[in-house]
Parts: C-alpha cells; sequence; structure tokens
C-alpha cells in the first residue's frame, strides 16, 4: 500500500477487511497508537497487519495511523466491520466539524462522497502548510495533533452534539498543558522546536486570542472522559521528557497536572516511563531532536519531494525508462563511476525530455530544477516493478 497515490484508501479497506480486530476496548487501541507514535505526534511505525511496498516518510505513517486509528475507533463503537459505512460516517463527522470549511482544499467535499475526496481530507488534517516551520526549512511538517480528531470522533459516536466545541476544547487544554509543560523546566531548542509544531498543528483554536495562564486547570476534571484525560497527561510527560531529563520542576508540574486529572500516582508514574521508554528507542528517528544544518535539511527535504514524484509517477516512469536503454545504461554507470561532462549533459537532456511527457514532474524544467537531478538518479532503483502497482484492488470473483 503507497499512500501518496491514489487509491489507497480503498486499499487500506480491503487489507483491514481482512484483519479480524482483537481489541476488546479503546484503551487497548490507544496503548497501541502509543507505541506507533501517533499518540505523541511522532509516527515512527504504523501497525503490524499493514504493509508497505517502500520505505515510508513520517507524513506517509501519520496517513495511515490516522485512518486506522479512526476506524478502530468506529469499530469499537458500532460492532460492525463495513468499511463503507465508516467512510460515510467520518465524511458527515468532519463535515459537522467544519474541516471542509477551514481546510487548505476548497470543498473537497462536495459532490458525492468517494474515497477519492477523503483521500484530500486526510492530506489537508497531516500536512502543515503556510506555517512558519515549512517556509524557513523547506520542508513537509505533519500535524502533531492528530490524536485529537481521534478523541472527537469517539465523542462523536457518542453524542453528535457540539462536536466542534469539544475539538475546541480539547486543543485548549492540549496546547495550555504543553506550554506549562515547556515552562516548568530550562528551555533548550528542541523545546522551541516542539513549541513551533505543536502552535502550528492548531487547527480549532486560534493562539493569539487565547489565554496562557493557570485558568485552564479549572476545566480539567469535569469535562473531559478518562481516554482524554489520559493523552492530555501523555502530552505533558512528551514535553518534559523531549530531553530524556525530569527535574525536580518538571515532576511537580507531571504530578500536579494528573492529580488535576483525578488520575493515579502509579498510572502518573507509568505514563512518564512509557514516554522515557519510547525516546529512548526512537531518538534517532525523531524529527525534532535531528540537529542537522540546512544544507542538510534542505537536501532531505528534497529528497523526499522527488522520492514521492518517483512513485507517484512509477509506471510511466519505467516505460519511459525502458524506451531509453541508452540513459539507463549512463545511469546505472554512475552509481560505479564517474560520468564525463559529455556524459552527464546527455542524462540531463534526456531526463528533461521525459519530464516533459509527464505534467507532474515539471519542478525539474523549473529555474534551478536541475539541482534535483542527482537525487532523482539516486532515488530511480525505486522503481521496481513490484512497487507499481500498491494500491489496486483485486476484484473477488
Amino acid at each position: 500500500m503507497n499512500p501518496s497515490t491514489s487509491g489507497w484508501i480503498n486499499k487500506f479497506g480491503e487489507i483491514v477487511s481482512e484483519h479480524i480486530s482483537t481489541y476488546e476496548n479503546f484503551q487497548q487501541v490507544y496503548v497501541e497508537l502509543k507505541k506507533t507514535g501517533f499518540v505523541y505526534g511522532i509516527n515512527i511505525r504504523i501497525p503490524r497487519f499493514i504493509e508497505a511496498e517502500h520505505t515510508l516518510s513520517e507524513d506517509e505513517k501519520a496517513k495511515i495511523n490516522l485512518l486506522t486509528a479512526l476506524y478502530q475507533t468506529y469499530q469499537l463503537h458500532t460492532h460492525t466491520v463495513s468499511f463503507d459505512a465508516f467512510l460515510d460516517t467520518i465524511f458527515n463527522f468532519y463535515q459537522d466539524l467544519g474541516i471542509d470549511q477551514i481546510s487548505f482544499f476548497n470543498k473537497i467535499l462536495t459532490g458525492s462522497k468517494t474515497s477519492a475526496q477523503l483521500e484530500k481530507l486526510i492530506n489537508s488534517r497531516v500536512y502543515l502548510e503556510d506555517n512558519v516551520i515549512s517556509k524557513t526549512f523547506n520542508s513537509i511538517i505533519t500535524n502533531s495533533l492528530l490524536f485529537i480528531d481521534v478523541l472527537t470522533f469517539r465523542r462523536y459516536l457518542m453524542d453528535s452534539k457540539k462536536i466542534r466545541e469539544h475539538a475546541q476544547n480539547l486543543e485548549y487544554i492540549a496546547i495550555n498543558i504543553t506550554y506549562h509543560a515547556l515552562n516548568s523546566k530550562e528551555k533548550n531548542k528542541n523545546d522551541e522546536r516542539l513549541a513551533q509544531v505543536f502552535a502550528a498543528s492548531l487547527t480549532f483554536i486560534d493562539t493569539e486570542k487565547e489565554r496562557f495562564d493557570g485558568s485552564y486547570r479549572e476545566k480539567l476534571r469535569d469535562n473531559f472522559n478518562n481516554q482524554e484525560n489520559q493523552y492530555f497527561l501523555d502530552m505533558a510527560c512528551l514535553a518534559v521528557w523531549e530531553d530524556q531529563s525530569l527535574e525536580h520542576m518538571e515532576s511537580h508540574f507531571i504530578y500536579g497536572i494528573g492529580s488535576d486529572l483525578g488520575i493515579e500516582e502509579k498510572k502518573i508514574k507509568r505514563s512518564i516511563e512509557e514516554v522515557a521508554y519510547f525516546f529512548n528507542i526512537n531518538s534517532e528517528e525523531i524529527p525534532f531532536l535531528k540537529d542537522t544544518n540546512l544544507a542538510m535539511q534542505f537536501y532531505d527535504s528534497m529528497a523526499k519531494v522527488v522520492n514521492k514524484l518517483i512513485i507517484r509517477n512509477s509506471k510511466r516512469l519505467q516505460n519511459e525508462l525502458y524506451e531509453s536503454k541508452e540513459l539507463v545504461a549512463l545511469i546505472s554507470k554512475s552509481t560505479i563511476s564517474d560520468l564525463s561532462a559529455e556524459e552527464k549533459k546527455k542524462v540531463q537532456n534526456q531526463l528533461i525530455d521525459i519530464f516533459k511527457s509527464i505534467p507532474s514532474l515539471a519542478i525539474f524544467m523549473l529555474p534551478g530544477g536541475a539541482v534535483l537531478l542527482p537525487i532523482f538518479i539516486k532515488l530511480i532503483p525505486k522503481l521496481l516493478p513490484s512497487s507499481f502497482d500498491e494500491n489496486r484492488v483485486e476484484k473477488k470473483e
């Protein structure tokens, strides 16, 4: 399954229909989603029953984890496995939530309800656009508060009234807890990155209009259920543990928040231990902990963009490359020895000719687009036959 090409939601539906869920309650789902990093807003892995045809980027993992979490929540509440019924419910949920009105995709929910439209909707939830981080580093940033969608959907299945107001309250508490948790410690640059990502992930509230004082604690215990309270505690633990330390003031803050949420001390300690373990085994994969220079960030970002372009156009590129045997030979040669100036020029010209035939690859023909060619050449080996139809759904007899 390839979540960067069309048809992936239908493919997900086919896969999940063959997977019998063994979860008895939402708490079990929550524990598994915490292990993937989805609860923390840091997508490290995806559910075991889903096999990807290529190495997934964090945003691709986020798409799969979001849809998995929503479906499992629906399945537990309704006791039904109908994927079509689930899609209808998700459309109604996001429409009632007003996502179709505030999304970067205008009116994506108009017309018939199709999985293709849902793919656009999920894109609009996963990707953060037009924010300081993406403008500064020219990189893809993933929404770190996606789990709020899951909690809100769970509430929606129980009572659909005032659902947007509830989403606003969840965001309000989550961002306040994160803000005060970070302020309970000596800040470092990782704290600033984390704060930026969370602020950029907000959908339902405007931080410039909100008060960041102690008044948020008055809203904690009476307005939220046990699972929502657990999420708030885990967010607080995440904020203080990103530098893998827990000083006295931080500990005081965590246990104070836990007490306000009505959570037992042993469960508070367990939350701290779980986030510590998550950081210990995944620190090298957590994006905001990577201290790379701007040049490397640019290269990594462009590599992700080119990689997606290759995957999305893999069939057409394969056909074009098969017809350009000289080009393939030169690219193969470039992996073991340097090309001459004449050979490099020949590779560039032939690649540009190929890109002209595929509109979505027009980026390579823009001024400066040639800078991306070495990345493209490096990633061409990904064009293996098995990767071309990851989302094709086999028709059953």
